[in-house]
C-alpha cells in the first residue's frame, strides 16, 4: 500500500503511517522528505537557535541543553520528531598522545526495523572520530543529525585542563520551521524547495526563492535592493539596487549599470596653440591631443553639452602688423565611425580681440542634442582654429561637459 493515511484506519495505525504524514514543524525538502534540523527559537526571544546548544561543563565533559528537532529517514521512514525535554552531560575520551581528533555530538534515532539494532529510541551520542595529523569528521550514520563538532587535542585530559572549550566548538545546527514559515538562516543558507519560500538571512536580509535563486525581498516586489545585499546577479531586467559605493544601478539584463548615467566631463588644463584657419583637433605645445569625451545617450534621446576655453590670439613669431582676430572652439560628434555632426563656425565658442594686445577671455556655450539612440555611444571631439594665418589662437583650460536630460 503506497498512500498511508493517519487516524483513517480503525486498526493497524503504524509509526511508519504517522511519521509519512504528519506535516507539522517539517520543512520541505522535496515532495515527500523534509530537512533535517533542530527547532528555532529561546527563551528570552534574543537568539535565532539555541535548542541543544551545548557548552563545556568540565574538562573533558559538555553540556547538551534541552530542544526539539526533526530527523528525516528515507522515503518510505518518514520524519522523527525528537525532544530533549532536559539537559545532558556528554563525556568525551582521551586525547590521543600524538594527534588531534574530531568527534562529532549529534542526535540519533535507533529505529530496529530499518537498522537490525535491536533498540528503539532517540539519544544524545558523541561520535568518536580517527586521530590524525590532518583529522577528519567521523561519517555519519543514517537517522543521525549533527549538532556539534569537537576538537579533542592530542594529550587531552581530565588532569592536564582537557578540551579548550572556548575554540574546540564548530556549531553544525540547523533550523527548521513549520512549512510556509519563514525559515531563519543559521551558517550557509540551503537552495529552497518551492518558488515563494522565504528565509531570514543573518545578516537580517528578508529573502524569496525564485525557483532558481533567493531574490533578496524588495528586489522580488520592484523595490530597491539595498546595498547590505550582495546581488552579483540582477533578477530581472529593470531591476535596480543601490550599490555599496551609494550610486543607484540597473541591471540591464547582463550586467549592473548606472541608472543615470552622467554626467560627463573631461578637460585639460594645458595650453596650446594653433595658426590653421580651418579646423583641427590638435594643439601646438600641448602635451595631450586631441580633448574628447564619450558619453552613452540616455532613454530620453537628449543630453546638453557645455564646452569652452580660456582664448585669445597673438601674432605669430615674426609678424609684426597687428591686426584683429578670433580663436573658435568647436565640437566633432561621431557615433562610432559614423558622422553626426562636423564643425562649424556657427556651433564654436569663439573670443575676437581688437588690433590691440589683451588678455585671454574665458569663453563657453550650451548645446542640446537630440535624438540620440538611447543606448548608443558617442565621442565629442574638441577642434580649433583662427581666423588669420599670422595669429596664434591660443586655447588654455579648455573643458567638455556631457548632462543626460531625464
Amino acid at each position: 500500500m503506497n498512500l498511508r493515511s493517519s487516524w483513517a484506519a480503525e486498526i493497524g495505525q503504524t509509526r511508519e503511517d504517522t511519521r509519512l504524514t504528519q506535516t507539522g514543524v517539517t520543512t520541505p525538502l522535496n515532495t515527500v522528505q523534509v530537512r533535517s534540523g533542530v527547532l528555532p527559537g529561546s527563551y528570552d526571544g534574543q537568539y535565532r537557535l539555541s535548542g541543544l546548544w551545548m557548552e563545556g561543563a568540565s574538562a573533558m565533559t559538555a553540556t547538551v541543553h534541552e530542544g526539539r528537532a526533526v530527523i528525516q529517514g528515507s522515503i518510505s521512514q518518514g520524519a522523527y520528531p525528537v525532544t530533549l525535554v532536559a539537559s545532558q552531560v556528554v563525556t568525551f575520551a582521551p586525547g590521543d598522545a600524538q594527534f588531534n581528533r574530531i568527534d562529532l555530538v549529534v542526535a540519533r534515532v535507533y529505529d530496529n526495523l530499518y537498522d537490525s539494532s535491536n533498540r528503539n529510541e532517540a539519544k544524545i551520542e558523541v561520535i568518536q572520530g580517527v586521530p590524525g595529523q590532518t583529522p577528519q569528521a567521523p561519517a555519519v550514520p543514517p537517522l543521525t543529525l549533527p549538532l556539534w563538532q569537537v576538537t579533542v587535542p592530542a594529550g587531552a585530559g581530565a588532569g592536564n585542563g582537557g578540551i579548550p572549550w572556548n575554540t574546540a566548538l564548530k556549531d553544525l545546527r540547523t533550523p527548521v520551521v513549520s512549512l510556509g514559515g519563514i525559515l531563519p538562516i543559521e551558517g550557509a543558507a540551503q537552495r529552497g524547495t518551492y518558488p515563494g519560500q522565504y528565509q531570514d538571512t543573518p545578516g537580517g536580509e528578508f529573502q524569496r526563492w525564485d525557483g532558481g535563486k533567493w531574490v533578496s525581498y524588495p528586489a522580488g516586489v520592484g523595490g530597491v535592493v539595498p546595498g547590505s545585499v550582495s546581488l552579483a546577479q540582477g533578477g530581472y531586467t529593470g531591476q535596480y539596487r543601490d550599490s555599496t559605493g551609494g550610486s543607484l544601478q540597473r541591471w540591464n539584463g547582463s550586467a549592473w549599470a548606472p541608472a543615470f548615467p552622467g554626467p560627463y566631463f573631461n578637460d585639460s588644463l594645458d595650453a596650446g596653440y594653433t595658426t590653421s584657419t580651418t579646423y583641427v583637433p590638435t594643439l601646438i605645445e600641448r602635451t595631450t591631443n586631441p580633448l574628447t569625451l564619450t558619453f552613452t545617450a540616455p532613454p530620453s534621446k537628449t543630453v546638453q553639452v557645455t564646452f569652452g576655453s580660456r582664448m585669445e590670439t597673438i601674432l605669430d613669431t615674426g609678424q609684426t602688423t597687428n591686426i584683429a582676430g578670433t580663436a573658435f572652439m568647436c565640437l566633432r560628434i561621431t557615433q562610432g565611425t559614423t558622422l553626426v555632426r562636423e564643425v562649424e563656425d556657427e556651433l564654436s565658442a569663439k573670443v575676437g580681440k581688437p588690433a590691440l594686445p589683451s588678455d585671454g577671455v574665458s569663453a563657453s556655450t550650451i548645446q542640446r542634442l537630440n535624438n540620440l539612440t538611447p543606448g548608443a555611444s558617442y565621442t565629442l571631439t574638441a577642434y580649433y582654429r583662427t581666423s588669420h594665418v599670422t595669429l596664434r589662437a591660443w586655447f588654455d583650460n579648455s573643458f567638455i561637459q556631457v548632462v543626460p536630460q531625464y
